[in-house]
């Protein structure tokens, strides 16, 4: 199958699944904030980046790393070898998330006390702690699979994750109210734990059904040399992801507490932020899903033209991306402005969800793209160029929150949200210009 055709059913298998996930996450969020109020939505929001910056240190790096190297392991017709280096990596990432969970655990009260600013995240933290092991099993192998082209398994257990996990969720909620029991934004949390167990059981069964005629086996030297291998990818990637991930916690963090300097009560900070996050900003990343796909594989798709050196198919790759992923965002852009009160009012009942919904449509050209643009610069191999330029994106973001949140309330932080997308645009489209310049120009 040729690069072009893989791209495309790749992004439309993707696409499909991704479409429908959100789809049923749009409802389940609706099903949340009805059933549990704006203000837990926001405590269930507020663990996130803690179990975000937990993830990315033990598998986010490491699953694009196996990705990369299964990419071109099978360019060059060595198979085994990429099914060694999924091993090596998914031990190293099982490692790390049992340390992670250890700390989580440990740690919560001290995490929900000095970092979250609440002391009722602590039993949701050690929840979703359990959640991590059975994440990595299902990140790295995904990544084998995306490293092969090969999106339906991937595909499958994204939905399976989803499913299990709303399903779980409601009925978890209905036994509890048919016994009177204690209703608590914990059951979404058990949610989360559910689908990951569910998608990673899957993953593995399927892996294992491929496998188990076959033994691999590798020596030491050949051990030692596909780990530096890895890791050599993996490091970087997981330190640009950990960077990045402890500037949205801290952005995400601030949010509740400079609205409480801006006037609000605890009470009303936490429903802002809980409709912000948990209702207006899934509304409008709804569309992403499409971009996210195309993100997914494009990575090893740039990666193999690199290696061919065709970087006149590079730029015209990079064109037609370009104004796909911005046709889309200014189509998502006119759809929320138009219909934004009605998507907070009617299905949310939220006034306040249609107003962070149309202001945020301002935002969707630029958020589509960048995704996209970002995984093209990794594809290259250009992590820490990405690693700077989101950076930037996000000191933006973190000043609209720190400096201008207590100023003019949530507005400082939207306001701040869009400058920092139009910022990495332009140098991510900068960037890959002057790189696609030189490389035909010699």
């Amino acid at each position: 199958m040729s690069n072009k055709r893989t791209l495309l059913v790749g992004t439309a298998t993707l696409t499909a699944t991704g479409l429908i996930t959100r789809f049923i996450g749009f409802f389940f969020r609706m099903f949340l904030s009805h059933t549990f109020g704006e203000e837990q939505v926001g405590l269930y929001q507020l663990i996130f980046p803690i179990y975000a910056l937990c993830f990315s240190l033990t598998a986010a790096g490491i699953e694009t790393a196996i990705s990369r190297c299964t990419a071109r392991k099978i360019s060059l017709g060595k198979k085994e070898e990429a099914i060694q280096i999924l091993y090596i990596g998914l031990g190293i990432s099982l490692a790390l998330s049992f340390c992670a969970l250890f700390v989580m655990q440990t740690q919560a009260s001290d995490f929900s006390i000095y970092i979250l600013g609440d002391i009722r995240c602590e039993p949701l933290l050690v929840a979703i702690s359990y959640a991590l092991p059975f994440a990595a099993i299902h990140s790295c192998l995904c990544g084998y699979y995306f490293g092969l082209k090969q999106t339906k398994i991937p595909a499958i257990s994204q939905l399976l994750e989803q499913l299990a996990r709303a399903f779980s969720v409601y009925i978890i909620y209905r036994i509890a109210a048919n016994h009177e029991g204690n209703i608590s934004i914990l059951f979404a949390v058990f949610g989360i734990l559910i689908g990951e167990c569910v998608s990673a059981v899957f993953c593995v069964q399927c892996f294992t059904a491929h496998q188990k005629k076959k033994r691999i086996s590798f020596s030491g030297a050949n051990r030692l040399s596909f780990t530096k291998e890895l890791l050599g990818l993996a490091i970087p990637l997981t330190s640009s992801r950990i960077l990045l991930n402890i500037l949205q916690s801290i952005e995400s963090i601030s949010i509740p507490q400079r609205l409480q300097q801006y006037g609000y009560t605890t009470h009303e900070a936490l429903s802002n932020y809980g409709v912000l996050t948990g209702m207006a900003l899934p509304c409008v990343l709804f569309p992403s899903a499409i971009t996210n796909s195309v993100s997914t594989m494009l990575l090893p798709t740039v990666a193999e033209i690199q290696a061919s050196r065709d970087y006149s198919k590079l730029k015209d790759l990079i064109q037609k991306v370009f104004f796909s992923c911005f046709a889309l965002g200014m189509f998502s852009c006119l759809v929320f402005l138009c219909f934004g009160s009605f998507v907070g009012n009617i299905l949310f009942r939220s006034e306040l969800a249609g107003d962070y919904i149309r202001t945020l449509a301002w935002i969707c050209p630029f958020l589509y793209l960048n995704s996209t643009l970002t995984s093209i610069t990794n594809g290259l191999g250009k992590a820490n160029i990405s690693l700077i330029i989101n950076t930037i994106g996000l000191s933006i973001r973190i000043t609209g929150v720190l400096g201008f949140i207590p100023l003019i309330g949530m507005n400082g932080y939207l306001w701040g949200l869009l400058l920092s997308y139009i910022v990495t645009c332009t140098l991510c489209i900068w960037h890959l210009w002057h790189y696609t310049r030189k490389e035909l120009s010699q």
